[in-house]
């Protein structure tokens, strides 16, 4: 599959974790389910020309985030980012792991450290987490159910 493919095809399921771990990505966990997080993943997947991340839909893969230790709930809370030294993310930190691989947003990344900007990110991040979970949950979608 072509990079332009994949770009096309960023809502995509892989059950099979080992190109996932093997290949130095950065691997992103998102809610497809979510019409915000969706259209905001499908912006930074067309900016990824280089094919530097890995997009994992966990409202269609919900078994392959055990494999990293991650439960559903927690991934439908906060942002979840494996980073390409395999180290996990979560929250604002999630974002700095996306847009240090982005063009455009590396500069934004750089930033938000330079200027100790970090707290006052993950305070605004987990507010609107919080309300996401909140709104997002009030239905069947955030069961605390396993597939298969």
């Amino acid at each position: 599959m072509t990079t332009a493919m994949q770009r096309e095809n960023v809502i995509r399921s892989t059950m099979n974790i080992e190109p996932l771990i093997t290949r130095a990505r950065t691997v992103v966990f998102f809610d497809g389910g979510c019409p915000l997080c969706s259209k905001e993943i499908r912006h930074y997947a067309r900016l990824d020309r280089e094919d530097r991340m890995e997009w994992i839909d966990i409202s269609k893969d919900r078994d392959l985030l055990a494999a990293f230790g991650i439960t559903y709930e927690q991934a439908m809370r906060r942002l979840h980012v494996l980073d390409r030294n395999g180290v996990l993310v979560d929250g604002a930190r999630a974002f700095l792991a996306i847009w240090s691989e982005l063009p455009r947003y590396r500069v934004l990344s750089r930033l938000v450290y330079a200027f100790r900007a970090l707290n006052a990110l993950e305070a605004a991040y987990s507010r609107f987490a919080d309300r996401r979970y909140a709104s997002r949950c009030r239905t069947i979608a955030c069961s605390v159910q396993t597939t298969g």
